[in-house]
């Protein structure tokens, strides 16, 4: 199976947590016209998950891909939390960081029958047949239940031909090690831990994923905005980015400037380079956004720019960068 990676754009991947509203509303046509571009620009990865604005960007990606011929992309959803009717007016959802009405709370649930559940209600509200790969999503505080029982069920469900890959996905290094050296995953999603501002992975999970030969999606290769646009205000792990980060921030886009190049183009290069990562995983909220990142994979990042990254400490001497 050749999931994730391998596109026409340079092995972007489209991520559709901005279509469920994410900080802001997202129209249906703006939605329906983000994973137009992403299409007409080569992407054929495409990942979602409930926890996404209640369900929303599930419904919106598999309404945009319907048409689409299933065989010709891959599409990727979650499961770990269950999402269980509200009662009627209790507000919005944006504590949770989704501008949508709460018409539904979410419950942590990796059991066995949990797993199975949570699949089931994706593809009715994607409205298609199957989906590609599941991961398990943030396990983070339930490593004992996610272990014992759901993993064991993405295998089974692996094993009937429900699902080709199975992984895990998380922003903790940690416990995505543990998986790729305890279980039998196919991928693993690394979100914001390996990045121009945080490379993390770069010593425990991407050396072990390579020794195993399982596929790595790097996703949050901006840190939620703050590599995309440096500036006061910006965000960095969906908070406001602290002076250090912001400062190193600035650093780096001064320096990519002056090297020829953009700090969005040298993120997208950095977090593809190493050779365990199969795909970059992107948000985009517009078609506009979409085309922007394609078209910084293509902006030439010197090898000038690289070294003086490593000279004046910005990134470990062992980072791999692009040739």
């Amino acid at each position: 199976m050749n999931t994730p990676g391998g596109t026409a754009a340079g092995r972007l991947a489209f991520g559709a947590a901005a279509l469920g509203n994410l900080f802001t509303e997202v129209g249906e046509e703006q939605a329906h016209r983000a994973v137009t571009a992403a299409w007409q620009r080569g992407v054929r990865h495409f990942d979602t998950a409930p926890h996404y604005g209640l369900g929303l960007s599930e419904r919106r990606l598999g309404a945009a891909l319907r048409d689409r011929p299933r065989d010709s992309y891959t599409l990727s959803t979650k499961v770990g939390r269950l999402l269980v009717p509200a009662p009627p007016g209790t507000g919005d959802d944006r504590a949770h960081g989704f501008a949508v009405p709460a018409t539904h709370r979410r419950v942590w649930d990796f059991s066995a029958d949990g797993v199975r559940r949570s699949l089931e209600a994706s593809l009715g509200r994607l409205g298609l047949d199957r989906v590609d790969a599941v991961y398990l999503h943030d396990p983070d505080d339930h490593a004992e239940q996610a272990f014992r029982e759901g993993y064991p069920a993405l295998e089974r469900l692996r094993a009937e031909g429900v699902v080709r890959a199975i992984g895990a996905g998380m922003n903790r290094t940690g416990m995505l090690t543990r998986f790729v050296l305890d279980t039998d995953v196919d991928v693993v999603l690394c979100a914001g831990r390996y990045t121009l501002l945080d490379q993390s992975a770069l010593d425990d999970l991407l050396p072990a994923a390579l020794a195993r030969a399982t596929r790595v999606v790097v996703g949050g290769v901006f840190n939620s905005g703050l590599l995309a646009a440096p500036a006061p205000g910006a965000t960095y792990d969906y908070t406001a980015a602290p002076a250090g980060l912001l400062e190193r921030a600035l650093r780096l886009k001064s320096l990519a400037e002056r090297h020829g190049t953009t700090l969005r183009a040298a993120a997208l290069a950095f977090s593809g380079a190493h050779p365990a990562v199969a795909s970059v995983l992107v948000g985009a909220r517009s078609a506009a956004e979409v085309h922007d990142c394609a078209d910084q994979l293509a902006v030439p990042v010197p090898a000038a720019f690289w070294r003086e990254l490593k000279r004046t400490g910005l990134l470990p001497d062992h980072a791999p960068v692009p040739a």
